[in-house]
């Protein structure tokens, strides 16, 4: 892996055309969602700064620097967050690239393989909630590409203290980069580094817990109800709790390979000829990428079979880098003496990187309906002179089916939002009025 130590200037001009060209992929990939961009029902909070939308998130996720951001004064337009999001997230896939492959031909390609990560995807769209906590994986991940390896370190557990306040698994995000950007491959070096994170991690919990503590009075994070969740204090809870550990990674599996089956075999035939690769080429890289894909994948295990509740595929971030590092060097090592393997496994990694651009782009259209529809309605909703209610079924709307709407109040807030009105819903034969608006005429 190349040494990502202090730069000359031609190796930063690399790592900033190496930024732009990944700037520019992530606004054509997500164009289909730029100009009216859809965004999660719970973080509609985070988009118009209201901290008493966002305040039971402090107990029941430990999210403090997230509450933190909607104390803000300023109130910036969703379509400009989303652009701040996307920018920021190819920012962090540039300076992976740029650490693993030393800006080659490949990083380009890496770049673009971490940008397409489905759970990128899934999690984008809660870009204002998350806005604040990715702003300092990005930061992170440019400093590992001009600070010396130390001095870079030293500053992760200020990172993984800071970012877990954010959203759980972005610390995960964190280790990833410091194993990329470590200089000397040792065990003796790799269990330093590890140890440092587990020290930071455990730190990061145990200081969200105190805040927790003083603020609400419980030493804990305890799961909202409407997670179901099933909490094991003992071994016999955490073994009934092994069919969601399944579940989760099965759902990651799918979504991972937009519900092609066949595509679940492929990325593992890819993960395990990758490593293969690596082992016998450079066994010691290797083993520290496996290091940070199966460390992360043990903290959320342990928390599912603690917790008992699944974990979503938009948790699983960290997998897909680390995947998607590990198949990209793969085929970076064997084009050092090209043959037929390094043409093979260069051309499916193409396959991937192209083939994922554009299922991101499809899956950023299926919001579209849901959007141009609630904008045709906020004219009707403006129109209405006192309390404005709303008559049908949000959740069997085929735009809302089609866009995965979550909650019925998604229509609420993104009326609000459009109109600056107070809308209520209501069943049409129960207790709404004659003047209510009716989703199917509208």
């Amino acid at each position: 892996m190349p040494p990502a130590t202090a730069i000359a200037i031609p190796t930063a001009r690399g790592l900033w055309l190496l930024m732009a060209i990944t700037v520019i992929a992530a606004l054509l990939v997500s164009l289909p969602n730029l100009r009216d961009p859809m965004l999660r029902y719970d973080d509609f909070p985070a988009l118009l700064a209201d901290p008493s939308g966002f305040w039971p998130k402090t107990l029941h996720e430990g999210r403090w620097l997230n509450y933190l951001w909607h104390l803000r004064e300023v109130v910036t337009p969703a379509w400009l967050n989303f652009v701040v999001y996307q920018a920021l997230w190819a920012g962090f896939a540039a300076s992976i690239a740029f650490a693993a492959t030393g800006a080659a031909r490949h990083g380009p390609i890496l770049a673009l393989l971490i940008l397409v990560a489905p759970p990128a995807t899934l999690i984008s769209l809660w870009f204002n909630t998350l806005m604040p906590g990715l702003a300092l994986v990005t930061v992170y991940g440019l400093l590992g590409c001009v600070l010396r390896p130390r001095t870079h370190r030293l500053l992760m557990p200020i990172f993984v203290v800071a970012s877990f306040m954010s959203y759980t698994t972005y610390p995960l995000l964190i280790l990833a980069m410091a194993l990329i950007c470590s200089p000397e491959k040792s065990v003796r070096d790799l269990a330093g580094l590890l140890g440092v994170f587990v020290a930071s991690f455990a730190a990061a919990v145990l200081i969200v817990y105190t805040i927790n503590y003083q603020v609400h009075g419980i030493f804990g994070v305890p799961l909202a109800a409407w997670r179901a969740a099933s909490p094991a204090s003992d071994i016999a809870g955490m073994i009934q709790n092994i069919p969601l550990v399944t579940q989760s990674l099965s759902d990651l599996m799918i979504k991972a390979s937009f519900s092609f089956a066949p595509a679940v075999w492929f990325h593992l035939a890819m993960l395990v000829g990758g490593t293969l690769v690596l082992a016998r080429h450079v066994p010691k890289e290797a083993l520290y990428l496996h290091a940070g894909l199966w460390m992360g994948m043990a903290l959320v295990v342990v928390q599912i079979l603690k917790m008992g509740a699944i974990v979503p595929a938009r948790s699983f971030l960290f997998a897909w880098i680390i995947y998607a590092v590990i198949i990209v060097r793969a085929a970076q090592v064997l084009s050092v003496t090209p043959n037929l393997a390094a043409r093979l496994v260069l051309n499916f990694v193409l396959l991937v990187v192209g083939s994922y651009l554009l299922q991101t782009f499809v899956q950023y259209t299926t919001y579209r309906g849901w959007q141009a529809e609630t904008r045709a309605l906020a004219p009707a909703v403006k129109a209405v002179e006192g309390p404005v209610e709303i008559a049908g079924d949000v959740m069997q709307y085929p735009s809302a089916q089609l866009a995965g709407v979550q909650d019925p109040t998604a229509l609420v807030f993104r009326l609000h939002y459009l109109t600056g009105k107070t809308v209520t819903l209501c069943a049409p034969d129960a207790s709404c009025s004659d003047t209510a608006l009716h989703l199917d005429q509208n």
